[in-house]
């Protein structure tokens, strides 16, 4: 046993590190190849990614946000 301050400590074990449940990332992608990267929120089940708010229905972040026939890029 260590002293210290005229404490006497004995050795614990380090404690195990939370498993918090950890929220998937944003995986847009911008055509700059630009990662996003924020918490994601919107899972789309087209393409099986997820997607913050703001890219999910962004045409230019996420391509499966258009509506069939519709090319995006306007504006």
């Amino acid at each position: 046993m260590g002293q210290i301050g005229g404490a006497a400590m004995k050795a614990q074990p380090a404690p195990e590190p939370a498993r918090a449940k950890t929220q998937p990332s944003c995986e847009a992608v911008s055509r700059l190849d630009e990662p996003c990267n924020q918490k994601a929120s919107v899972f789309c089940d087209r393409c099986e990614r997820w997607f913050c708010a703001a890219h999910a229905l962004d045409d230019e972040w996420h391509p499966c946000g258009l509506d069939p026939g519709d090319e995006g890029g306007e504006g």
